[in-house]
């Protein structure tokens, strides 16, 4: 437009068609040569020193300059208005001397355009490289931590049919058994991390009805489960180490009858796991040390922590009466299937068992 009302203020004509037919072959050549730099220089241009600026990239932005007004030039003989008898060396000259620099600012621009993409490229490549290598480091603590875990866990149940051997074959086949189903619903979920927490109670109230037919005594328990969060996800195994510690140092230790409860519910967005158990109170932390029962719980906080960093809270309480309550805030996440109800009523089993 400004080229436009120049000429028309000098009493020449020229068409606005013609104005932008030009203008438009212009940057259409500019198109080409900024395409063909991006194909063939990506590389170059994004890892190019001053030295290979000042030797390489200077002599091919003249070169190129000057080409490109060269090629318009013959695409448009009656150019410039009012000079038809010039020679074509005689319009590339004036061409040249007008625009140049016009010409030189576009491809320095494309260059540093160029130049800032490649950077921010590799700046998300080492970002996505970051992210994988640390996935992959959180992946292998979490699997450190449950090779650690299912040893642990494997050591104190065999102990217990070895004990029972003796004394009680039947029973002893019986807790067999049920540590083999116990094996294969671990093998069958494989390298899942996270798993609904109806299958986690399934495999948590097998390992109770192991418990049970170890300890001599009374015990009550039950599972009470909101049915909102049937389908949550929890990490696997995540209940079994403080389900062992809560019959280790509590239900174990109680003089006469003892329970264990598992509850979940949603809370203010979060899903609540508590582990209520009966007992003579919490163990010194000095004792945990060199207790076996130790591995389960710094395990079970260790993982928490890899799963959902700071979004997650465990604490263990004592209350007056000896109770003592576990207690899991967990992001509240559900995978695929949610089979979630709203009639508010709970899943709940009981049970209680006397030993011999």
């Amino acid at each position: 437009m400004q080229e436009y009302v120049t000429v028309r203020s000098l009493n020449r004509h020229i068409s606005l068609l013609t104005l932008l037919l030009a203008w438009g072959v212009h940057f259409l050549f500019w198109g080409i040569i900024c395409q063909t730099l991006w194909w063939q220089l990506r590389e170059r241009i994004v890892r190019a020193n001053l030295k290979y600026i000042l030797q390489r990239i200077l002599p091919l932005s003249i070169a190129v300059s000057i080409v490109e007004e060269a090629a318009w030039v013959a695409c448009f003989p009656n150019v410039p208005i009012g000079h038809h008898g010039w020679t074509y060396l005689s319009r590339l000259r004036y061409y040249l001397d007008s625009e140049l620099i016009d010409n030189l600012v576009i491809f320095w621009v494309a260059f540093g355009l160029f130049r800032g993409i490649g950077y921010y490229e590799r700046s998300r490549e080492q970002e996505y490289a970051a992210v994988v290598l640390e996935s992959e480091l959180v992946n292998a603590q979490l699997r450190a931590l449950r090779m650690q875990l299912n040893p642990h866990f494997l050591f104190n149940t065999m102990n217990s049919i070895s004990s029972l051997m003796r004394s009680d074959v039947e029973r002893a086949d019986q807790m067999l058994e049920q540590m083999s189903s116990m094996l294969r619903m671990t093998l069958d979920r494989g390298d899942a991390k996270l798993i609904p927490l109806t299958e986690e109670i399934d495999f948590i109230e097998l390992y109770i009805s192991i418990q049970r037919a170890r300890f001599e005594g009374v015990v009550y328990y039950y599972v009470a489960i909101a049915p909102e969060v049937l389908d949550a996800l929890v990490p696997t195994m995540i209940l079994q180490p403080i389900v062992e510690n809560a019959y280790a140092h509590g239900v174990r230790r109680t003089a006469g009858e003892g329970f264990l409860g598992i509850e979940a519910q949603a809370q203010d967005g979060k899903l609540r796991i508590c582990v209520r158990n009966s007992g003579r109170g919490l163990v010194k932390p000095e004792t945990l040390e060199h207790d076996r029962i130790g591995v389960g719980v710094s395990n079970t906080k260790a993982r928490l922590r890899l799963h959902y960093g700071g979004s997650q809270e465990f604490s263990l309480r004592e209350f007056e009466n000896g109770e003592v309550h576990a207690v899991l805030l967990l992001p509240l996440e559900y995978g695929e299937r949610l089979t979630a109800k709203s009639d508010g009523t709970l899943y709940e089993t009981k049970d209680s068992h006397r030993g011999r």
